[in-house]
């Protein structure tokens, strides 16, 4: 009897601490979509990137009609010859794939071009959510912009203008 009356307290005691929990939902793709910086900050990302790729595809094509060329010339060069080509073939080759590391792999230029131009303006949002989470005393923030974070959310839970408002943004 004791072990059941123990057991109800400490089960209504936990209820009552997971109830007096303040939480709210943002989303900050819809945040971030508000922001004209962020907006600008995404078209110059993807400026650089159409550049950089145009530059990529435009040496891989340099590289494939070359190949093609050997190819089909092969047969009627003589074995100096084709072992220039060979290695001239895969100099080229090493070329490329360093150009796309260096342009797109992990710290890469796009990386580090993301980093530049739309970190500042991700660290001014999660400020503002920290500045609402401190004035509300809110517990935790669920993000649901994702969808993976939060399965269900009110809406009146959703606290995306009050963050866009903190930002001065109508």
């Amino acid at each position: 009897m004791k072990k059941i009356i123990l057991s109800t307290l400490v089960f209504l005691f936990i209820s009552f601490l997971a109830n007096a929990q303040r939480y709210a939902v943002i989303d900050t793709k819809y945040i971030l979509g508000k922001i004209p910086d962020y907006l600008e900050a995404q078209v110059k990302l993807t400026e650089f990137s159409e550049k950089w790729q145009n530059e990529i595809d435009q040496k891989q094509k340099d590289l494939n009609k070359l190949q093609k060329d050997f190819e089909a010339e092969q047969v009627i060069l003589p074995e100096n010859l084709r072992k220039k080509r060979e290695e001239e073939i895969a100099r080229r080759q090493t070329i490329l794939q360093d150009l796309q590391r260096t342009r797109f792999g992990f710290e890469g230029d796009l990386f580090k071009k993301r980093a530049e131009l739309i970190k500042p303006i991700q660290d001014l949002v999660y400020n503002a959510i920290q500045k609402l989470a401190i004035e509300k005393q809110y517990d935790f923030i669920l993000d649901k912009s994702e969808g993976i974070t939060v399965i269900f959310a009110d809406q009146k839970l959703d606290k995306s203008e009050d963050i866009l408002k903190t930002l001065g943004i109508k």
